[in-house]
């Protein structure tokens, strides 16, 4: 299989709608920066647009349509991202709880509090709970990911060529879609930085961030 610029093209105009809509990757990088800055956001980003390499690969090399042919692994795959999602959600809500509410912009006791909470954050990719890894996950274990490229990407290759090269061309647009996206979100949420690190602020995201995660698990639980 092949794939063409026009069939690039159109590619990227049906997942775009996909893209956009709001979902794990949206909320891990407004939660991640208001956290720690844009740095956790960039972090994040990379994580997404890895996970999608990784369906991509899998795709072309027929790993992921063995999952969809099989109910029991395709559940498999499916429960483990739904126990990610919405335990990632309650770790959030947790930490909401836990946090004081009280706090103005530029406090000293929320810049203080916010560097501890910076210094207490995993170091390494995979270690923890680090954004890259976050961002990662929640790409990888989403069976929706999985299947832009087992249904749609199918669509604009072309018959009878090696699958590989083509299906990472167009994840590599699909990839450079999602950071333009993301990437805007993360330069807005950095610009509210201030007042989104107030412990205030800060514990209403949280548990907003952690609702969401929540419903997005569940979500995908029932379709």
């Amino acid at each position: 299989m092949s794939v063409h610029g026009a069939a690039l093209l159109g590619f990227l105009v049906a997942v775009a709608p996909i893209t956009t809509t709001p979902g794990a990757s949206l909320t891990l990088v407004v939660s991640r920066v208001a956290a720690g800055g844009r740095r956790q956001g960039w972090w994040v980003i990379l994580g997404t647009v890895t996970g999608l390499y990784v369906h991509a690969t899998l795709a072309a090399l027929g790993l992921a349509a063995l999952v969809l042919a099989s109910s029991r692994a395709f559940w498999t795959v499916k429960l483990l991202g739904v126990a990610y999602l919405v335990g990632l959600g309650l770790w959030l809500l947790w930490s909401a709880a836990r946090r004081p509410g009280r706090g103005r912009p530029g406090d000293p006791r929320d810049v203080t509090a916010s560097r501890v909470e910076r210094r207490r954050l995993p170091r390494l990719p995979w270690r923890g709970h680090h954004p890259y890894l976050q961002g990662l996950l929640g790409n990888v274990l989403n069976p929706k990911a999985a299947a832009v490229y087992l249904t749609l990407a199918p669509q604009f290759l072309t018959p009878d060529r090696p699958v590989l090269a083509p299906m990472l061309l167009l994840a590599t647009g699909h990839a450079a879609l999602h950071t333009v996206w993301l990437a805007g979100w993360t330069v807005l949420s950095g610009a509210a930085a201030t007042l989104l690190r107030t412990a205030a602020v800060r514990r209403l995201l949280d548990r907003l961030t952690g609702a969401v995660l929540v419903g997005l698990g569940v979500r995908s639980a029932v379709a």
